[in-house]
This record gives structure tokens, C-alpha cells and sequence, in this order.
């Protein structure tokens, strides 16, 4: 993972998702400061804004730093605070972070991960030619520990993560795309190899 840069909500993101969103919340009597109740199925405005999500941040999935083609449907909202956990922000542009639908999928409802938005840069490091992820030794004990609980709870360090990392760095060596396209569609296996001096 690299630091993700919060983008500013689109002009139509009030009208298209937040009002409507809190209209249903209203309607349904959610207390807005409670765990959403068992019962309550939210209405999923949040996919009105999908492309827009998409678009700000580049189509890189916040957790996994790889680019997500938008046709084939493996793009989703994440919830950073989930839903069932504070209703009010079920609608709220600044706690969606765009992920694939494996990394949603593995972190849900959990709070253990780091927050792209809040992470520092060299947190997470690479070997470039494994695909290991793992903390950065020098950070301090806290910060390794939160990392590492990070790593675990979406799978980062899982064979598929580590041959896809290396797979993209072994491409730009092999001249198959240039340092350019490694940065768009695998900013962190760039960001990474540049930190190495291999860029």
C-alpha cells in the first residue's frame, strides 16, 4: 500500500447519492450515531458514483495499488468505517476508498486495516522480485504492528498478491511497458522500484 491522496466529491455527489441516502435513513428511522440495525437493508446509492470514484483516483484500488479495468466489473465502493457500523456514513464520499472486489471482500466489516488516506510513505515495502510485502523495519513498533495486521487481514502477502507484483516488475525490466505504465497501472510496484533505485 502507498498513501492515497483524499479527491473532493464530484458536483453531482450531494443530489445522486447523499441526499437520497440520508432521505432513506430518515424514512427508516436509523438513529444515525448507532450500529446499523439488523433488519435495515441499505439502499445502495453509493453505485450511482462508481465511475466518479473510479475517475478521481485514477482507478487504482486503495489496498491492493493496482489499476481495476472498469469493464469488467471488478470495481466496488469500500466503505472505509463500514456501514453496519455508523450508518451516517454509509453515504458520505469521504469514507469511500475504491477497491477491487477481493480486497472489499476480505477486509468488510473489519477495523484492523490502515487507512490509505492516513498511511505514510515507505510504510509498506516491497522485494521487487518476489512480490513480498512486508513493514518497513524501521518504522516504529506500532506503526509495523498496524502494518502487519494490514497485510494479514486483506491478504496482501498471499501467493496470487506476491506473483502479480512481481510479474509487473519482471515485465518492466523485459521492456514490455515503460516506467510510465508501471507507474499508472502498479503505482506501488514503481513507487517501490524507484525508492531501490531501479527505475
Amino acid at each position: 500500500m502507498i498513501p492515497v491522496q483524499e479527491k473532493p466529491a464530484p458536483d453531482r455527489f450531494d443530489q445522486a447519492v447523499r441526499q437520497k441516502g440520508l432521505a432513506f435513513l430518515r424514512r427508516m428511522e436509523v438513529a444515525m450515531d448507532q450500529p446499523l440495525p439488523d433488519q435495515i437493508q441499505l439502499e445502495p446509492y453509493w453505485r450511482a458514483c462508481l465511475d466518479d470514484l473510479h475517475e478521481a483516483y485514477g482507478g487504482i484500488c486503495a489496498y491492493l495499488c493496482v489499476y481495476i479495468e472498469r469493464i469488467v466489473g471488478g470495481v466496488s465502493v469500500d466503505h472505509f468505517v463500514a456501514k453496519s457500523k455508523k450508518a451516517s456514513l454509509a453515504y458520505e464520499w469521504s469514507n469511500y476508498r475504491l477497491a477491487c472486489m477481493t480486497m472489499n471482500c476480505r477486509k468488510r466489516d473489519y477495523e484492523d486495516a490502515l487507512d490509505p488516506f492516513t498511511i505514510l510513505d515507505g510504510w509498506f515495502q516491497l522485494e521487487l522480485v518476489t512480490g513480498r510485502i512486508y513493514a518497513n523495519p524501521e518504522a516504529p513498533p506500532d506503526v509495523r504492528k498496524q502494518v502487519v495486521a494490514t497485510i494479514d487481514r486483506l491478504g496482501l502477502d498471499d501467493l496470487p498478491c506476491r506473483e502479480m507484483r512481481s510479474r509487473h516488475f519482471q515485465e518492466y525490466c523485459e521492456g514490455f511497458f515503460s516506467a510510465d505504465f508501471l507507474r499508472r497501472r502498479s503505482p506501488f510496484v514503481w513507487y517501490e522500484a524507484r525508492r531501490q533505485g531501479l527505475l
